[in-house]
């Protein structure tokens, strides 16, 4: 079983690909990154980038059933790893623990310049 996720509280993806995709036990979420879905615009400010990824990654979460909580696994990928403490604190809002796995890495380049874009992996069911 493969079923897309998709919602247009979350951009519209900007290529061949699927906002999400849901499986028996795991759902696949799609690189977010900062644009606002109702204006399709990129939100200014590293603090207002972030929390529009993570307010992107929840839609779709939520297009699914779910939360941020059932994240188990979140990539998330800066073009400068000085941002990393802010994403740290902003997690802090957002999740419960236990928190989800991560991988951060500093990227030299992201689509449309912009300083952040997550991907994650949730669990489909509880």
């Amino acid at each position: 079983m493969k079923k897309k996720i998709q919602t247009n509280k979350a951009p519209a993806a900007i290529g061949p690909y699927s906002q999400g995709i849901e499986t028996e036990t795991l759902i696949f979420l799609s690189g977010q990154i900062p644009l606002n879905p109702e204006s399709m615009e990129l939100v200014e400010g590293d603090e207002n980038q972030i929390r529009q990824v993570f307010k992107n990654v929840q839609a779709l979460c939520e297009e699914a059933g779910l939360d941020l909580n059932h994240i188990v696994k979140l990539n998330v990928s800066l073009q400068d790893l000085a941002l990393f403490n802010l994403v740290n604190e902003i997690m802090k809002e957002l999740f419960t623990e236990p928190y989800p796995a991560r991988a951060t890495v500093e990227v030299s380049a992201l689509p449309l310049g912009v300083n952040v874009e997550m991907d994650a992996i949730l669990l489909a069911h509880d």
